[in-house]
């Protein structure tokens, strides 16, 4: 049997990829000694028909493409240096909409405070971005250096962005998170002195729980500890919507996942939710409001997987 790349999936093509060479850092981003620190480098690649939704803006459209970046940066503690923007572009898209995707890319920057240094443009059938974000830090943070008994926690609420996609009016917190996420990059500065480790929640959060799990260790979740609100049940319910499919599962909210001793909790200078802990059970579990623990199974967002 010949075996095709939506047979493995994304994660397993990247596995195969870092197997063949040694060089390459298993983490959010690239880690290549420099003079007296690190240079921590990143690039996404977003497609129209796939990253898009319908109703999002050239310009968000631009600034989303610094912010998927920059939120790399963020997960591992990095102060940002520098952006480079490729785009490949319709040959009859509108030099009015191209304008707006480069505001939207030069307002992310400025936001980001990290400078369009370079880039490069082509012709593709569809709206192409690919960015590419530099950035520095003397100790990086790393996904699996976590110890048992480390608390879990988030930036902020998370869900929001995977229902806001599926809601058409504007004026709400959710569609807003949806077009025009932000990257936690000030928190992820701050993080690195204090958290064991960190990811950016971009596949769902099971999906990076699996990510950053390494042998023998697990994780517990609490649902009653994830702050979802009425509201936010109410409307998943009204879309025909599993709520914690929606948390567990989607992703695009931008948030960061880190671990954090109890002690550092207790002095850390930023807001964060406290969602669980690290065990040393090897699975990932989920304890549901009612007292029942379920294992939380891996369905994060995925490239190339049929759908």
């Amino acid at each position: 049997m010949t075996l095709r790349i939506s047979d493995i999936g994304e994660k397993e093509l990247v596995k195969y990829i870092i197997s063949n060479f040694k060089s390459i850092t298993p983490d959010d981003t690239a880690i290549t000694p420099f003079q007296d620190t690190n240079l921590i480098s990143t690039t996404d690649m977003l497609i129209q028909s796939r990253h898009f939704p319908k109703n999002m803006s050239y310009f968000d459209m631009g600034f989303k493409a610094v912010t998927v970046n920059v939120s790399d940066l963020a997960a591992m503690g990095a102060e940002p240096l520098g952006f480079l923007l490729a785009v490949a572009l319709p040959k009859d898209l509108k030099l009015d909409s191209f304008k707006k995707i480069l505001d939207g890319v030069l307002q992310a920057c400025d936001y980001y405070n990290i400078p369009l240094i370079g880039g490069d443009t082509n012709e593709a059938s569809e709206i192409i971005i690919t960015g590419t974000a530099l950035g520095a830090t003397d100790k990086p943070l790393m996904k699996d250096t976590y110890s048992k008994g480390d608390l879990i926690a988030i930036t902020g609420d998370i869900g929001h962005a995977p229902l806001g996609f599926e809601i058409n009016t504007f004026d709400n917190i959710y569609t807003k998170k949806a077009l025009r996420p932000e990257a936690r990059i000030k928190e992820g500065l701050i993080l690195r002195d204090f958290a064991t480790s960190a990811t950016d929640i971009t596949d769902g959060l099971a999906s990076e729980l699996y990510t950053i799990k390494k042998d023998g260790y697990g994780f517990m979740i609490h649902e009653e500890m994830l702050n979802i609100s009425d509201e936010f049940k109410s409307l998943a319910k009204e879309l025909n919507l599993d709520y914690l499919d929606l948390i567990l599962n989607v992703g695009e909210d931008f948030e960061l996942l880190f671990t954090i001793s109890k002690e550092n909790l207790e002095i850390l200078p930023i807001d964060c939710i406290v969602i669980g802990e690290v065990t040393d059970s090897d699975v990932v579990e989920l304890t549901l409001k009612n007292g029942f623990v379920e294992m939380i199974e891996n369905n994060g967002y995925e490239h190339y997987v049929s759908e």
